[in-house]
């Protein structure tokens, strides 16, 4: 198989497995008891928490809660907070284009009686602050804008929605799972209250991520029990995760400069071999502030579930913004959210690389690639009459706005 689904989950890196083997067996005491195999755990325990504040530039260790990964660190996010700040509701704002983490969530927050808005993406991939700024009212209480979309790739600029999110009082969350260990990120810098972040995206292990959460926010802790993690996330904590997550986090900022410099390049030759050698065929976005290894390919005429399935035949490994469900296909609320029209949308893929990815094979990738959608428009009935030679480019026209989220 060659991998090329990196912003889904990684491999654990060795480096990784081994620091975190020990934790397994002889280190394998409860952080919360008292005697030596217990004390040992929380000064593993502890030793990673402050990793992983440093590495997000936190001003206290104790600002990081762990978690068991993006999605319970974003629900703990909004609902913790919230039952502090604002247990009768409230207006809260996210943008169209969240992962489902976020907007599943919102959308339940809807049924308990808060006020919810999304705010819509420009057509390049962003979020921008005028556009942030008009949805924003005095009742306001929580704003959250990812900083790096899982899908496309584009980069927030965070420092200046924050800024205008706090003009009105209201706190600012990040979903930041895609971009530790990848790009600049510092709390402080960008001026963000809450932040979520996952392990398995950067060569750690699954199941564990973590909330940073800025002293003196209010915070009910949405799981109840023994009281670990400072009585805001109670159960006994996975000691060898966590030390996986901090080593995971220690190896990716170390090579992030380098490694960025090489997927940027691998990317783009990846995005220029398939765009000249098929027609009707582009980046969804290819300008500004990118995660530099993700690739997201709109190919008309054709499903993006036709092409994966034929890929993966083939032994490649990639995704697609269209998901089936209940048997009717559904285009990527990403793509639709900058203006894709719905057609355009069904025939996305994201192509995405990793530590492990090398030049031949995102060339094999794309000699691979190429029949395969020669092939499956050549069957189609309609693909010369609506995506021709003669058609133009689809450029999408979404200039940003807002809309409410009717729930």
């Amino acid at each position: 198989m060659t991998y090329l689904d990196y912003a889904a989950t990684t491999p654990v890196d060795a480096r990784v497995l081994e620091a975190m083997l020990p934790y397994f067996s002889t280190h394998f005491g409860n952080a919360n008891s008292l005697y030596a195999a217990g004390r040992d755990a929380y000064h593993a325990l502890e030793a990673a928490r402050e990793t992983i504040a440093t590495a997000i530039g936190a001003a206290h260790p104790a600002e990081i809660i762990f978690t068991s990964g993006g999605t319970e660190a974003d629900n703990a996010a909004f609902i913790s907070v919230l039952r502090r700040i604002a247990p009768d509701g409230g207006h809260l704002v996210t943008s169209a284009y969240e992962h489902p983490a976020v907007l599943e969530l919102v959308k339940w927050l809807g049924k308990q009686g808060y006020d919810i808005t999304l705010v819509q993406p420009r057509a390049d991939g962003r979020i921008h602050p005028e556009d942030l700024a008009k949805t924003l009212r005095e009742d306001t209480k929580i704003v959250s804008i990812m900083h790096s979309n899982n899908e496309i790739g584009t980069i927030n600029d965070l420092k200046q929605l924050a800024e205008c999110v706090h003009s009105c009082g209201a706190l600012f969350h990040t979903d930041a799972v895609q971009s530790l260990g990848k790009v600049a990120f510092d709390v402080q810098d960008l001026g963000v209250d809450l932040a979520s972040f996952s392990a398995h995206k950067i060569y750690g292990p699954k199941g564990i991520g973590a909330l940073y959460l800025r002293r003196g926010i209010g915070f009910d802790a949405l799981i109840k029990g023994g009281g670990q993690e400072s009585k805001r996330r109670s159960g006994t904590q996975n000691v060898a995760a966590a030390v996986g997550f901090a080593e995971a986090v220690q190896l990716s900022l170390a090579e992030r400069d380098s490694e960025a410099l090489r997927l940027a390049d691998l990317r783009d030759h990846l995005i220029a071999r398939v765009t000249s050698s098929l027609e009707n065929t582009q980046a969804t976005v290819s300008e500004g502030a990118r995660i530099p290894g993700i690739a997201p390919l709109l190919i008309k005429g054709v499903e993006g579930e036709s092409m994966l399935l034929q890929l993966d035949n083939q032994g490649f490994a990639v995704s697609t913004g269209s998901a089936c469900s209940s048997g009717s296909l559904a285009a990527s609320h990403v793509l639709l959210s900058i203006g894709v029209p719905q057609e355009i949308a069904h025939g996305s893929l994201r192509v995405s690389l990793g530590r492990q990815t090398t030049a031949a094979d995102v060339d094999a990738f794309a000699d691979a690639l190429v029949p395969i959608v020669e092939k499956l428009r050549a069957m189609s009935p309609v693909y010369e009459r609506y995506f021709g030679r003669a058609s133009a480019q689809h450029a999408p026209k979404n200039t940003g706005g807002q809309k409410d989220a009717g729930v």
